[in-house]
């Protein structure tokens, strides 16, 4: 436990550490875009293949994949049908930072560490499903509301398609269903890339992160979290109590229930010339949250 509240600690340490260098000058605010760039189309995609790398899927537990999507699907709507009334930039905001898990760089450590091979597994599968939404189709989706375009699957088709990770996966999905294995250089190349992965993301974050502490920011942050953990709770519920899957997979997806915001999330905002340091805001404060309610979930789970 010492181990990954140590790790825990790191990534807030690391925001916490792009934010003062940026006030001291050694980062610009214009910095976040190249930043988010790097995350979004080199280290994360290198990430992804690593965590595919030598892991074999059963077909038969794809329907996990469909719970990270159909989360991500939830979220999406709750924060259209939330924000009806409200401007466009406003709904499309929402759409795309309410969704959205962030599981390879902060959750996956949890489950390595204490729910063994068959919770790596299921956050792989989780995380496949999370892909189309958090990686290109809540991004499309929030384009098109941006645009006060009607939906278009042409247009998310594309979003999706022209998104590196979200690529990644459907390439590492088919391979391992296929069982076509990845060559051993590009398995160590990626390794090396991905493993500046979680830095990066957790360093963008912080560089990014700009609270204003103005009466319509820190609503639409308390809106946001409180949207996103009180379904998640009811999810973590059905997860737990209604799926049947070994205990080691219920405990898995309810800490997967629990992860915060994508970290590549304030990298879409920026493409979308969203409010950045709103999204950063919200991002680096899902991460505490979700450190304190991941640590006291394991803690009961496994006691």
């Amino acid at each position: 436990m010492l181990d990954i509240l140590v790790r825990a600690g790191c990534f807030v340490a690391i925001i916490i550490l792009g934010f003062v260098l940026r006030k001291a000058g050694l980062f610009k605010a214009e910095d976040f875009t190249v930043l988010s760039k790097i995350t979004i189309k080199i280290t994360l995609p290198a990430a992804i293949v690593t965590s595919f790398a030598g892991k074999q899927i059963d077909p038969s537990m794809l329907i996990i994949a469909l719970l990270g999507m159909g989360g991500g699907i939830l979220y999406m709507l709750l924060g259209f049908l939330t924000n009806l009334r409200a401007s466009r930039e406003k709904r499309a905001f929402e759409v795309l930072n309410l969704p959205g898990y962030n599981i390879g760089n902060f959750t996956l450590p949890f489950v390595q560490s204490f729910l063994g091979p068959t919770g790596v597994i299921v956050t792989s599968l989780f995380d496949t499903g999370n892909a189309i939404v958090c990686l290109g189709g809540a991004f499309g989706v929030a384009s098109m509301i941006k645009d006060g375009q009607g939906f278009s699957i042409k247009r998310l088709g594309k979003a999706l398609l022209t998104s590196v990770p979200f690529l990644t996966y459907i390439i590492m999905v088919t391979t391992n269903l296929l069982n076509i294995p990845i060559p051993a250089p590009i398995v160590s190349c990626a390794g090396i890339m991905g493993n500046a992965n979680a830095f990066i993301a957790m360093l963008m974050i912080g560089v990014g992160f700009n609270l204003s502490a103005d009466r319509a920011q820190l609503g639409s942050i308390f809106k946001i979290l409180t949207l996103r953990y009180g379904i998640a709770a009811v999810l973590a519920l059905i997860f737990y109590y209604l799926l049947p899957f070994s205990l080691e997979a219920r405990q898995t997806l309810v800490i997967l229930a629990f992860s915060p915001i994508g970290s590549a999330v304030p990298a879409f905002t920026s493409e979308l010339k969203g409010d950045v340091g709103l999204s950063s805001a919200a991002n680096s404060i899902s991460i505490v949250i979700s450190i304190v309610i991941i640590i006291s979930l394991l803690s009961v789970m496994l006691h």
